[in-house]
């Protein structure tokens, strides 16, 4: 199976703030908006996501240590449960189990036939076990991760199947009973900008033709300066076409119509979660572009949507095409592969004639 890495932005040392409103303050304002999504509440308070649920400790929330070393290799026991990946324009739901953990230094990961996960150790700053009551008497479990600004990295929610007794061993093990009520966050970082280097332009070109494999992709644009969306703007087909915003849609929309499988990377700092397989339910509602598949579901703000590319990169074993799409600060939003696996069929013919197919736009200066 072929993968293709998305880039971890740097993030600059800064001050700390304490959110502007106490616990008690915050709890009420959740007991006011029952029905309000978190991050939606969170925004409406001028307060990171991670402030509702630390002010929840000791009424439904305790504080765990965050590492995903010590966390995921326990998710592994809870059994089948929803994964959550997010960023502020598309949310990323799967159904599996996380299994086979992988540690590393700087990255680590779950792999298939598990969950389909990537973790960036240095973002896990805050983790909590949540537990929130239903409105049918039931109690809603999660782990619930968030970065230094306090925006949630990944969540992990327990299902009707799931393990019940391996919750109540995670939490105790890792519990954080130092842990503030009210803890500081660093401000957001600010997205950067797209970076080119026009005069790089020709080496772009002739180090992209000669890539093998596309893991070397982030590392090969750093090399000259660049970052992701810089790179594209300046290095031309056939490696980059700008194609319409609507053109992410259509592609969806063909995929699914088509039922050719694809790969669908959504991240943020601390984590990338990855769906392989078809998509079949799409449902629009308002600006919200919706998968609403058994085990997959995804929901994509289409008004977010400021730029998509049709990228391609030769590997070792054939192009690697994708499409990328970005926000109007040049923060990626997603990127959509083709499904390769080499013991199935082939269904790259379907992909290339989907992509080949979207509106093309203007050129994009750099």
């Amino acid at each position: 199976m072929q993968l293709a890495p998305m880039e971890v932005p740097h993030v600059n040392a800064i001050d700390r703030a304490l959110p502007a409103l106490s616990p008690d303050e915050i709890r009420q304002a959740i007991k006011e908006h029952p029905k309000m999504r978190a991050r939606d509440l969170a925004d409406t308070l001028g307060l990171p996501e991670a402030a509702l649920v630390a002010a929840q400790i000791g009424f439904g929330a305790r504080a765990l240590r965050a590492h995903p070393d010590q966390l995921v290799p326990l998710f592994g026991d809870l059994g089948e449960v929803m994964a959550l990946t997010r960023n502020d324009h598309v949310i990323h739901e799967m159904i599996g189990t996380y299994g086979g953990y992988r540690a590393g230094k700087r990255a680590s990961m779950v792999l298939p036939p598990h969950l389909d996960l990537r973790f960036f150790p240095a973002h896990w700053v805050n983790a909590y076990a949540v537990e929130t009551p239903k409105d049918d008497g039931t109690i809603m479990r999660s782990v619930q991760v968030f970065d230094a600004a306090g925006g949630a990295v990944h969540k992990t929610y327990l299902r009707e199947n799931s393990d019940i007794d391996a919750w109540v061993r995670l939490v105790t093990v890792l519990a954080d009973d130092s842990a503030p009520d009210s803890p500081a966050f660093e401000p957001r970082p600010r997205v950067e900008a797209p970076i080119s280097v026009p005069k790089q332009r020709d080496a772009l070109r002739r180090e992209w033709a000669a890539l093998r494999d596309t893991h070397h992709f982030p590392g090969m644009i750093s090399k000259l300066g660049m970052n992701r969306l810089g790179a594209h703007r300046i290095v031309g087909a056939p490696f980059a076409r700008p194609l319409k915003a609507e053109g992410l849609n259509e592609a969806l929309l063909g995929f699914a119509e088509a039922q050719v499988p694809i790969m669908i990377f959504v991240g943020n700092r601390g984590c990338i979660q990855i769906h392989s397989g078809p998509i079949t339910q799409l449902k629009t509602m308002g600006p919200w572009q919706n998968v609403l598949d058994p085990d997959f579901n995804l929901h994509l703000r289409l008004d977010h949507v400021a730029e998509v590319w049709l990228i391609e990169k030769p590997t070792a074993r054939g192009p690697a095409v994708s499409i990328e799409a970005f926000d109007a600060a040049g923060d990626l939003i997603l990127q959509v592969f083709r499904l390769h696996k080499e013991d199935g069929p082939d269904h790259s013919a379907a992909f290339l004639e989907i992509t080949r197919n979207l509106p093309l736009s203007e050129e994009i200066s750099a």
